[in-house]
């Protein structure tokens, strides 16, 4: 990867009082920036209002014939307000936007998940909910989880509509042809307001796993195809780690639980974690047709928001991929940062492999690859692969500026570098009609040229990601950066 920077955008954003060393800093990002003549601060801007659909132009290629469907996508869309504004990325309402492409051309729309929490905001001209790294102020509700639930981290197609979800509330049901909000989706009575993460994993028949994490205490929900509630047990934790994701095999849950541990009371949620390098990565396998049946394994300490689906072996051996940190600096003190207009160059994930093996020994082999957003062909997930779709990037520049797939039986990447004009999204893939084998298909990938001030989305054959797009199309407008999507082929 080029080992160029964007870094730019304080101006625009708001200086905070900064000690000599960090105006130098501050100073040299800037002047970088106006070098390259871009802003990064765009892709962390306030988009005021829902966008209607509206054509993107076609800049170059040609849309793959058989290719038709939405991709949707879900992120943080709208973060200050005069009397009062977020200080975490995480902390912006949720966006939805909607990518549809039809006969060759494409079109982008956008609407804002109709929560209690934008709704709060809105009434008080101020950021006043408490959130993953903002401070509640006078007026907040918090009557439950879903007074603070922004919808804003992933979405979900479920039976014909969308579920926007968060990790700390309940999913939001939001209408796929108009985006509008449909409302707060309660799975049972006793269980409304419960947490729900935004990385469900489905089985190939369709019933969806996910986790609802409490402190040292987890909510394991089984739903159907169609969002309706099978089970919902609730089983211990070894530790009160912070979980954002999680893995799974066909018959196995794999339970991440880092040493970012929640261990005290104070707000916002994130600080109320200490992070403690000198304990294990501890690695929780649950069997999910006996959730009382466990093992444990203990990995040194690394961070991680993502991973891939797992998968297990002929002789039990279980193996799944990891986008790992040493630690959580990212989530901490990167995602405040950039909403300032600042960014501390700092070492991006690198691409892991975990492996666990059934005589209760655990290992984790890094790459020297950096990745995040790790993404895989749907049709292999619980099942044996060699691939993984991610962004990548060198640490340099907030974000990503490339897309990758890594081959874990040759331990090689194909890569595709925007440069530094682009920050780069989540890839998703989806397959081509009547083909067969891992990733015979597209990549579909929005970035935000901050050249061209302008979301564009590219499709890639994902076999030949190094050959450039087969197709690109340019809004007329620059969303800011979203976090994660789902296709859905028409």
């Amino acid at each position: 990867m080029n080992r160029r920077l964007f870094l730019t955008g304080m101006s625009t954003l708001g200086l905070p009082a900064l000690a000599p060393p960090e105006l130098a800093h501050a100073a040299g990002q800037l002047a970088l920036g106006a070098t390259l003549g871009v802003d990064w601060g765009l892709a962390f801007a306030d988009q005021d209002g829902d966008l209607a659909p509206a054509p993107m132009k076609r800049m170059s290629g040609a849309c793959p014939a058989a290719l038709a469907g939405s991709l949707y996508r879900n992120g943080p869309g709208k973060f200050r307000r005069p009397g009062g504004s977020a200080a975490h990325w995480f902390d912006g309402d949720g966006l939805i936007r909607a990518f549809r492409i039809r006969d060759g051309e494409a079109t982008l729309a956008a609407r804002f998940v109709d929560t209690p929490k934008r709704r709060a905001d809105a009434a008080a001209n101020a950021v006043i909910t408490p959130g993953f790294g903002t401070l509640g102020r006078p007026g907040a509700k918090a009557g439950s989880a879903d007074d603070a639930n922004p919808a804003n981290i992933a979405v979900m197609p479920v039976a014909g509509d969308l579920w926007a979800l968060w990790e700390g509330g309940s999913p939001t049901v939001v209408n796929a042809a108009d985006l509008s909000t449909r409302g707060v989706r309660t799975l049972r009575p006793d269980l409304a307001h419960m947490p729900f993460l935004a990385h469900p994993k489905a089985e190939p028949d369709g019933d969806i796993w996910n986790l609802g994490v409490m402190g040292d205490k987890a909510l394991v929900w089984r739903l159907g195809r169609d969002g309706a509630l099978v089970s919902a047990e609730t089983i211990d934790l070894p530790c009160a780690s912070y979980v954002h994701d999680f893995s799974a095999t066909e018959r196995w849950l794999i339970v991440v639980l880092q040493p970012l541990i929640h261990d005290k009371t104070t707000l916002p949620y994130i600080d109320g974690f200490t992070w403690r390098p000198n304990e294990p990565t501890r690695i929780l396998v649950l069997d999910k047709a006996d959730l009382g049946s466990r093992r444990i394994y203990e990995l040194p300490a690394f961070f991680a928001f993502h991973f891939g689906p797992a998968w297990a072996e002929p002789d039990g051996t279980i193996r799944f991929d990891a986008c790992a940190s040493a630690d959580p600096t990212f989530a901490t003190r990167g995602a405040r940062e950039v909403l300032k207009g600042d960014w501390t160059p700092t070492p991006p994930p690198a691409l892991a492999l975990i492996t666990l093996s059934p005589d209760g020994q655990g290992r984790i082999e890094r790459s020297q690859v950096a990745a995040e957003f790790p993404r895989n062909d749907p049709a292999f997930s619980g099942w044996p692969r060699a691939m993984t779709v991610h962004a990548t990037g060198d640490g340099a520049t907030p974000l990503f500026h490339g897309l990758a797939t890594y081959n874990w039986s040759t331990h090689r990447s194909d890569v595709f570098d925007f440069g530094p004009a682009h920050l780069v999204e989540e890839a998703v893939f989806t397959p081509r009609p009547g083909s067969a084998g891992e990733l015979k298909g597209w990549l579909l990938v929005p970035t935000v040229n901050l050249v061209s001030k302008a979301t564009e989305l590219h499709v890639f054959d994902a076999g030949r990601l190094s050959d450039g797009p087969l197709c690109t199309w340019r809004a007329d407008v620059a969303l800011p950066v979203s976090l994660h999507g789902a296709f859905v082929a028409a």
